[in-house]
């Protein structure tokens, strides 16, 4: 990928989770990754939608990746590195940001195009379940036991990081954590 496209995805992921797809222009976008209009342009000839949904899955990609690696030590490992991420992100932020995917999750699709950012969306949060409950599988955990969890923990995780930009308080991602490993330790013992 050139070295232009793939900041451009970097920035507009990064925009996205600051202020969601609704609040960002094609302009802005580009304007804050750097680069000029007519680049982000060239590379995105679909505009904003086709823009979004790439910086959806390149964020659900780098996630999907730090996930996988805090996964291999184990689940309630691999949730640590996973939330670990989230209240980095909000704190460092100053709870400015959250995660590019809700952003893009909980908008209006476009009425008059393909909804292609939701679509990546759904596509990476699919990922993370399946990453999720394979691990958890592998722990023990049933098929359908290790589904609802994983689906329990990306639902969890997506709906704290909003709620605790909205309260401008980390504690809600803290007490989602103990619950959390809490759940993930009594399915692997069951």
């Amino acid at each position: 990928m050139p070295p232009q496209r793939e900041r451009i995805i970097a920035g507009a992921a990064d925009l996205i989770r600051r202020r969601g797809l609704a609040g960002s222009t094609v302009r802005d976008l580009a304007s804050h990754s750097g680069a000029p209009l007519g680049s982000t342009y060239h590379y995105f000839p679909r505009g904003k939608q086709q823009l979004a949904a790439e910086a959806v899955r390149f964020a659900g990609d780098l996630v999907a990746s730090l996930l996988r690696q805090g996964l291999d030590a184990g689940p309630v490992a691999g949730l640590r590195v996973f939330l670990n991420l989230w209240r980095q992100t909000v704190l460092d932020s100053d709870f400015r940001a959250g995660c590019p995917v809700l952003a893009v999750s909980v908008e209006e699709p476009p009425a008059d195009a393909d909804p292609e950012a939701l679509d990546a969306a759904a596509e990476v949060y699919t990922a993370w379940e399946t990453l999720l409950a394979s691990r958890l599988r592998d722990h023990g955990v049933t098929a359908d036991g290790a589904a609802h969890l994983a689906t329990l923990i990306v639902a969890s995780v997506e709906g704290t990081v909003a709620m605790c930009r909205a309260k401008r308080d980390i504690a809600p991602l803290d007490r989602v954590t103990v619950q959390l490993e809490r759940l993930i330790e009594t399915a692997i013992d069951a």
